[in-house]
Formats: structure tokens, sequence, C-alpha cells
């Protein structure tokens, strides 16, 4: 049997709308919601980019710990 699998990217690529910008508190609720939707893998952001992304993508993978997700970022 085949399986689908889907890379979301709404925790990175959702901030470069203008006019949105996530607290870590909502990415870490963000990635939890994915989560439940049986999303496998989660482009949890750019922990490069500032302090606050680097501490957003630490949440969130210490959120998802016992996840069989994939939590992936760019550096």
């Amino acid at each position: 049997m085949r399986v689908v699998e889907f890379l979301d990217t709404s925790l990175r690529d959702g901030e470069q709308t203008p006019g949105v910008n996530f607290s870590i508190k909502e990415k870490v609720a963000i990635a939890k919601q994915l989560e439940k939707w049986g999303i496998s893998a989660i482009e949890a952001g750019f922990p490069a980019a500032s302090p606050d992304s680097f501490t957003a993508v630490q949440e969130i993978a210490k959120a998802m710990r016992n996840s069989s997700d994939r939590i992936s970022s760019f550096c």
C-alpha cells in the first residue's frame, strides 16, 4: 500500500505573509494541531533568523518530543 505523507510549512512560510507574526505559544499550538491532523513532517522555522525564532523551534521540538512526526528547520 502506498503512503501519502504531508510536509507543512505554515510555521515558516506562513510568517512571510505581511502582517503575520505568530507568538511562540501560537507556534507550539499550531504544531500540536498539525500533529492531531496527521501531518507527518513540520517545518518549524528558521532558528538562525532571530533569538525568538530559535526559541520557538526549541519549544516546538520539546512539545513534540514524544511525537512520531518529523520536525525540521533551516539553519
